[in-house]
């Protein structure tokens, strides 16, 4: 006797194998098939249509209640159908009629004739209606997609002051017109395919043809040819299994909600990917300072943005080295600190039972619970548990002697320049972590150690075959001018070197002349 496991295996086999097997001219037939492939679907709708005609012209539709426009379906192809008079010579060759139901009677932008089974069940399970006609071994795909998607609005993840309000929705389409609607040019390709053996995932990959690399889109496609996973629900899925190290825990493949981000990076020759059902879109390749880099930076003053840059850079530095150097010098070089600060530290860590690194890695984990917790429930409240959660919690360790005041104002610090860079929040982490661990080990030379192995790790990786800290250390000025800093607007006449090398010139305008 068969298990149930491998009885609905053969049922699922069986089922492929229909899917594959010529279509019947019989609508009957057909229709019963389709039944067979949805079997257990209860938003499948199957409509028979006889016209005025009577059996004459006979059709069938089907589509999946939810996912169409029922005002479509009811005004642009049920009405049509049900007043269309063919002609004798029309009903006597299926295929004719078939032609004249698509050129002059079904009231809808987009249709097809498709006569394979598997482009059908596809268009269906799409959102798209098909129509069977008697007679006819095939059938018209029609898009009446229609389904509820989110409205545009600003994203809570990259606010901005001063810019756009706009961000991504859930909807490819939409997606696609926010970039259309900023460059108005036949350079901006956009090409489709399907992603996922089950979920047909719709991904565009976007680009500027005249800018973008042909070595970079060639190595893209060929990455993405290799997904193999049955549903992707996110452009998170795509990003991990097409970075180039997938082990380092810097991104190498960056993402955006911003249109005006998305546009400003393939405009300097970057590929952009998007798919069906998510906000987020990916940009390669990705380097080390677009994670300084804020959108707003390009709407205000050239000195305040250039200003900000530096302070992220600042914070992302400091994040990683505060715990790390109060442990190495509290610990291993007291002789460095000067005296009365070192006797107030002395003071206020008398009766703390634990050693230091003990203290900041209990101090480190209760901010990124608080951090974590924050995040997780609702937005009312959120704000308020992190900030009360770290005072309270804060103030009690240190009233309880379990931790010294020093080492939260240490912590609190570090938690506050990691808010500085939202995209470098999980990498900050554990490289903080590690210098951490190799300064208590080494004591000062194990802070400069992990330093040192944490440049050649960075200076080492790659996005796409572009060095990943492409502008970071170089001495000329035109690769330094939108880094850690900004210069104008007219001064930045080339694109980055490598990524834009096809067409590096960006036609900017003139300088300003000085008015008296």
């Amino acid at each position: 006797m068969r298990s149930k496991g491998t009885a609905l295996n053969s049922k699922a086999a069986g089922e492929r194998a229909a899917e594959h097997r010529p279509l019947s001219a019989s609508l009957e037939e057909t229709v019963a098939l389709l039944r067979k492939i949805f079997n257990n679907d209860g938003t499948l709708r199957v409509r028979i249509i006889e016209n005025s005609q009577g059996a004459a012209v006979r059709c069938g539709l089907i589509y999946v209640d939810g996912m169409v426009d029922r005002n479509l379906i009811q005004n642009g192809i049920i009405k049509p159908l049900l007043a269309y008079k063919p002609a004798e010579e029309e009903r006597r060759d299926p295929a004719g009629l078939m032609e004249s139901i698509r050129m002059t009677v079904i009231d809808a932008a987009d249709v097809m004739v498709s006569e394979e089974l598997d482009g059908l069940i596809g268009a269906i399970v799409s959102g798209k209606a098909v129509l069977l006609v008697e007679g006819y071994a095939g059938g018209l795909i029609i898009n009446v997609q229609g389904w509820n998607s989110r409205a545009i609005e600003e994203p809570n993840t990259e606010r901005a002051v001063r810019g756009p309000r706009e961000g991504f929705t859930e909807s490819l389409l939409v997606n696609l017109t926010l970039i259309r609607r900023r460059v108005q040019d036949p350079d901006l390709k956009f090409e489709f395919t399907e992603i996922g053996t089950r979920s047909k995932t719709q991904t565009c990959i976007c680009y500027m043809e005249s800018l973008a690399s042909p070595a970079i889109l060639k190595e893209l496609y060929e990455r993405l040819e290799k997904v193999e996973l049955d549903l992707i629900l996110d452009t998170g899925y795509l990003a991990e299994l097409i970075r180039d190290e997938p082990y380092s825990p810097f991104e190498t493949v960056g993402n955006t909600e911003r249109p005006d981000t998305l546009v400003s990076k393939i405009m300097e020759g970057r590929v952009a990917v998007l798919i069906e059902g998510t906000p987020f879109a990916l940009t390669i390749p990705y380097i080390f300072v677009e994670n300084f880099q804020a959108s707003e930076d390009y709407n205000i003053n050239y000195y305040f943005a250039s200003f900000n840059r530096l302070l992220r850079v600042m914070g992302a530095f400091l994040s990683i080295s505060i715990p790390a150097g109060y442990i190495a010098l509290v610990t291993y070089a007291q002789e460095m600190v000067p005296t009365l600060l070192l006797l107030s530290i002395a003071t206020a860590r008398q009766s703390v039972p634990f050693p230091t690194i003990v203290e900041a890695l209990l101090m480190l984990t209760i901010f990124e619970v608080l951090r974590e917790a924050g995040a997780r429930i609702p937005t009312s409240i959120g704000q308020a548990v992190s900030i009360v959660g770290a005072l309270v919690l804060g103030q009690a360790a240190v009233d309880a002697r379990i931790v010294s005041a020093p080492m939260v104002i240490v912590v609190g610090l570090t938690g506050i320049t990691t808010l500085l860079n939202p995209r470098l929040t999980g990498p900050l982490i554990i490289a903080r972590l590690l210098l951490l661990g190799t300064t208590t080990l080494l004591g000062v030379y194990g802070y400069f150690f992990g330093l040192l192995g944490l440049v050649i790790h960075l200076m080492s990786l790659r996005s796409f075959g572009v060095s990943y800290m492409l502008g970071v250390g170089s001495i000329r000025p035109q690769d330094i001018k939108d880094t850690a800093i900004r210069v104008p607007w007219w001064d930045m006449n080339l694109r980055p070197a490598v990524i834009g090398m096809r067409n590096r010139r960006r036609k900017p305008p003139k300088r300003p002349a000085k008015r008296s």
